[in-house]
């Protein structure tokens, strides 16, 4: 079996700190090729792969903004419409492509024999801001096998194929045992995943709390988070990976998700927890069927309920946490449940 995996071009593949889509387009592609399938990942020119690479973008059009001239960026439209070309002129010598770029791939699918699966990454958030994105996904339902990422990100309009859970290589994640000092909140620092609610709740319970990641929203973080930077109480270290991403994750008290929408699945959770670093969690889009109550971490329904759970987490195990990563949301899991996905469809052409 030849397969296209399709990651963004707006990161590296795999990313050097964020880049949740290009992670997961990697942990496929190497996942893929380990069981011996012919895997060409279509990626930018500096992603770095065990399989065939295939790419005509320079550089991440995300990371160009930040650290290169930005003149990728100002463009990064007219590289996403090579990056898109380049995989579909070569569908027809491949047996399945994968897609990770959401809905921008599937204008092409009526024109091509290949399958596609397309694993839709943004779950119902799409849908519920703007209308016409859930029609172009259910224009092209006969035409695509969709992935949902949870149960919880499935919409009723849509012709789902599978729910396949994220999955992490939990050997790249040190176990930290201790609990430790600081309370964490891992991944945007936006509105979304509830980063200013994160500042509240850590002064109330007085402790400190780190922000890692990277600020999209220049407007919401002067206004919300740059007033409460002391470097004691409130912490911004940027987006980070590596040993630092390791020793952030699994040093923290308790990693903080209170969002402001529907998490269509959350890997800074599943990636605390590998750490043995519980979660508390307000009750949106997947966090009940990742977290588990009481052993993992908490899925709570109001900021107060936050408050009150911080104190019960000396009560959590952090053994506890890892083994529940590695029973349900390995990289091996994940990789497995996709293959057999793929088998299927290529076998009923």
């Amino acid at each position: 079996m030849k397969v296209a995996v399709l990651s963004p071009p707006s990161w590296r593949t795999p990313p050097r700190h964020y880049g949740p889509w290009e992670f997961f387009s990697s942990s496929m592609a190497e996942g893929l090729y380990k069981r011996g399938i012919d895997v060409t990942l279509f990626a930018t020119k500096d992603s770095e792969t065990s399989a065939k690479l295939e790419a005509v973008v320079p550089m991440g059009t995300e990371e160009d903004k930040f650290d290169g001239s930005g003149e990728i960026n100002k463009n990064a439209r007219y590289w996403e419409y090579l990056h898109l070309a380049n995989c579909f002129d070569q569908a027809n010598t491949f047996d399945l492509i994968h897609n990770n770029m959401n809905f921008a791939p599937l204008s092409f699918t009526p024109h091509i024999k290949t399958p596609l699966v397309t694993t839709i990454h943004s779950g119902r958030i799409d849908f519920d801001a703007n209308p016409l994105t859930l029609e172009i996904y259910k224009k092209y339902n006969q035409y695509t096998n969709y992935v949902a990422i949870s149960n919880s990100a499935r919409h009723p309009d849509i012709n789902y194929a599978a729910t396949i859970y994220h999955g992490i290589k939990v050997s790249d994640y040190v176990f930290q045992p201790n609990q430790g000092k600081y309370l964490l909140l891992f991944g945007r620092i936006d509105n979304d995943k509830g980063a200013a609610e994160a500042i509240g709740i850590a002064k109330k319970f007085g402790m400190k709390l780190v922000l890692a990641g990277i600020a999209p929203d220049k407007a919401y973080f002067d206004e919300k988070i740059a007033t409460h930077l002391d470097g004691v109480h409130v912490e911004y270290i940027g987006s980070v990976g590596g040993k630092q991403k390791n020793e952030i994750l699994g040093g923290a008290y308790a990693l903080l998700h209170l969002i402001n929408f529907a998490e269509p699945f959350g890997l800074s959770v599943i990636e605390a927890m590998a750490c043995g670093t519980p979660v508390i969690a307000l009750n949106k889009g997947s966090m009940p069927e990742i977290i588990d109550t009481g052993k993992t971490g908490f899925v709570v329904d109001s900021l107060e309920e936050v408050l009150e759970k911080l104190g019960d987490i000396p009560s959590i195990k952090r053994a506890d946490c890892r083994t529940a990563i590695i029973e349900r949301f390995t990289q091996d899991i994940m990789v497995d449940n996709y293959k057999k996905l793929f088998e299927k469809i290529v076998s009923s052409k």
